[in-house]
């Protein structure tokens, strides 16, 4: 098992995860009570803009490059 690589990857599903939470919290300020439907698409939105996103700043890890 490549141990290396998932430490590599875990680092940034930490990140996003601190990214998700930083902009529900945001959301959470501007609008004091959002609904459930808008909290989810704003995780949809970082979920999956983040990898793109980070590959092409290219501060990938390199498993996510290989694929």
């Amino acid at each position: 098992m490549d141990t290396e690589g998932l430490g590599e990857v875990a680092v940034h599903y930490v990140v996003m995860l601190m990214i998700l939470f930083l902009a529900l919290m945001a959301l959470n300020a501007v609008i004091e009570s959002p609904s459930f439907w808008l909290e989810l698409a704003i995780v949809f939105v970082v979920a999956f803009s983040y990898r793109p996103i980070v590959l092409g700043l290219g501060m990938a890890p390199s498993r996510w490059e290989q694929q």
